[in-house]
C-alpha cells in the first residue's frame, strides 16, 4: 500500500473517491468537496487548503481517504478550538498552522475514515486506523500543533480514542422519523398544547398569501440560486461575518449532486422571499443554510423544520439532522442528540489541560442533554 497526500480533490477521480466515501452521506462526496475546492469556498486562500490522504493498492487503486485540510485559524468548523489557540499562543507557542478532518463549513455527522466497502471487514478496520496514523505523522512531519477531526461518527470516534486522540462531545437537535406516514401522524404522538401551537405557526404561512415550493436537481434555477445566494448573505453577514461560500458554490452544488440537493424556496406572489437548503443523505435529511429578505411570523419554523419533517416522511427517511443552537427546535419535535470529534495535540504542555477541559464538558453535554429531554414535546401517555 502507498499514502499519499493530495492538494486537491480534483487529483483523483469522482468514481474512485466515491467508491471509499459511498453515496449515503452527501457531504463526504466527491461532487461536494469539490463544489466548495472549484468555487473557491475551501482552499489555501480562504484558509482550508486541501492536504487529502489516500491510499492506494499495489495496483495504483484508490483503497481508503481522508478529508483532511491545513488550516491558518478555526473558522467554519463549528467545534470551537478558540481558547485553545489563545492560551498556546500566550505561552509562547504557535497553534496555527494546524490539520482539520473535516467537511469545510458542515457541522454534520458522517464518515471521515472513508475505506472502500468491497473490502473484508478486517482489511476496512486496518485501513481506517491506517488513515488515522498517517494523518497524525502528517501533522509529526509537518511540525503543526495539532490534528482536528470534527463530526465523525460515534464508531469513528471510538476508534480514534483507541488512537489514542482525545475525545470531545457535543450536541445538536435532530428528528427521528417514527414510521409516520403524514405530518398529522406526527403531531399526533404530541402534547395537546404543542400540537395546537405547531398548527398555529403552519396556518400563518398560508394567512399571508405565502407558497412554499419544494425543489429538486433539474427544478432549481440559477434564479432561485441567485436569489438564495442573497438570503444566505443576508443570514451569515447579519449573524457571524463574512460569508464563507460563494455563489459559483451553489450553481456548482446544483450541477453535481442533482437530487440530492433540496431547496425549500418560498414566495410571495412572484417575489422570492426565503429558502432553506437541505441535502438528502441514505436515510437522512440534513438542513444547511437558511435565509430571508422579509420578516414573516413563524416563516423559519415553517421553511428549516415542518417542511424538512414533510420531506422525510413523504420519502422515507429516518431522521431530519437540524443542526447546533437553539432550544426552540425542541418543541418542534427536535430533540438533542451526541455529536463527536477526537483530537490531537503534539505538546503535552497543552495536550493536558486541554484533556482535563475535556473530561469536564463531557460531563457538562451528557447533563445538557438529559435536562433538555425532560421539555420534550412528546406525550408521555395517552391522556395526554
Amino acid at each position: 500500500m502507498t499514502v499519499n497526500v493530495l492538494s486537491s480533490i480534483g487529483e483523483v477521480s469522482p468514481e474512485a473517491w466515491d467508491a471509499c466515501a459511498g453515496t449515503d452521506h452527501p457531504f463526504t462526496r466527491h461532487a461536494f468537496l469539490s463544489a466548495l475546492e472549484d468555487s473557491g469556498s475551501a482552499d489555501a486562500e480562504s484558509g482550508w487548503q486541501p492536504r487529502h490522504v489516500v491510499i492506494e493498492d499495489g495496483l495504483g487503486g484508490l483503497i481508503a481517504a481522508a478529508p483532511l485540510y491545513l488550516k491558518t485559524h478555526s473558522y467554519g468548523e463549528y467545534v470551537f478550538d478558540w481558547g485553545w489557540a489563545e492560551a498556546y499562543n500566550r505561552a509562547g507557542g504557535s497553534y496555527y498552522p494546524k490539520l482539520q478532518c473535516a467537511v469545510p463549513f458542515t457541522p454534520a455527522t458522517g464518515p471521515r475514515l472513508l475505506v472502500a466497502a468491497d473490502r473484508p471487514d478486517e482489511e476496512r478496520a486496518a485501513l481506517a486506523d491506517a488513515l488515522a496514523s498517517a494523518m497524525i505523522q502528517l501533522a509529526e512531519q509537518m511540525k503543526l500543533s495539532s490534528l482536528h477531526v470534527t463530526f465523525p461518527t460515534a464508531a469513528e470516534a471510538q476508534r480514534l480514542g483507541a488512537l489514542g486522540m482525545m475525545q470531545r462531545t457535543g450536541q445538536q437537535y435532530h428528528w427521528e422519523n417514527r414510521d409516520y406516514a403524514t405530518f398529522d401522524d406526527f403531531l399526533g404522538q404530541l402534547a395537546s398544547r404543542k400540537r395546537k401551537q405547531i398548527k398555529k405557526e403552519r396556518r400563518c404561512i398560508t394567512d399571508n398569501g405565502l407558497t412554499v415550493q419544494t425543489l429538486r436537481g433539474a427544478d432549481i434555477e440559477e434564479r432561485h440560486w441567485d436569489a438564495f445566494y442573497e438570503f444566505y448573505r443576508n443570514t451569515t453577514d447579519r449573524k457571524w461575518g463574512p460569508s464563507y461560500l460563494t455563489r459559483e458554490f451553489f450553481s456548482l452544488l446544483g450541477q453535481r449532486l442533482g437530487d440530492a440537493v433540496v431547496l425549500i424556496f418560498v414566495e410571495d406572489g412572484n417575489r422570492a422571499v426565503a429558502g432553506a437548503l437541505n441535502l438528502a443523505g441514505g436515510d437522512t435529511l440534513y438542513g444547511r443554510n437558511w435565509g430571508c429578505a422579509d420578516d414573516y411570523k413563524f416563516l423559519h419554523f415553517e421553511t428549516c423544520y415542518y417542511q424538512a419533517i414533510d420531506f422525510a416522511i413523504e420519502h422515507g427517511l429516518a431522521r431530519v439532522e437540524a443542526g447546533a443552537q437553539g432550544t426552540h427546535k425542541i418543541q418542534r419535535g427536535y430533540l438533542p442528540s451526541l455529536t463527536y470529534s477526537a483530537h490531537w495535540i503534539a505538546d503535552p504542555a497543552l495536550r493536558e489541560p486541554v484533556q482535563r477541559f475535556l473530561d469536564e464538558e463531557r460531563r457538562a453535554v451528557a447533563n445538557e442533554i438529559e435536562a433538555l429531554g425532560a421539555h420534550s414535546p412528546y406525550r408521555q401517555d395517552d391522556s395526554a
